[in-house]
């Protein structure tokens, strides 16, 4: 039984070390070196130029800027009030549900 489990074992460590040293001849295992391979048709100062006009809109999205923009016409207690009740009747999705 020990040499049978032993030789099991041996046999499966040769594959695993078969598989590994495949992907490292290949030099591509599970397409880890597609950024190797990608050629740039910009210029850095390019890029960071677009990223620097774009970097304005990242800091306010469109929910915050609605957010902004939206007005309220219940009180702060009520609104908390409404979220209890809300969360008892279990209306409110928590955990991985959310």
């Amino acid at each position: 039984m020990n040499t049978a489990r032993i030789l099991s074992i041996a046999a499966v460590a040769a594959f695993a070390s078969i598989g590994a040293q495949a992907g490292e001849l290949n030099g591509n295992l599970y397409g880890t070196d597609f950024e190797a391979h990608a050629q740039s048709v910009r210029n850095r100062a390019d890029v960071r130029a677009e990223g620097q006009q774009a970097l304005p809109n990242f800091a306010k999205g469109p929910v915050a800027d609605y957010a902004a923009r939206a007005t309220s016409t219940l009180e702060r207690t009520a609104v908390r009030s409404n979220a209890v009740i809300a969360a008892r009747a279990h209306q409110i999705a928590t955990g991985e549900r959310s």
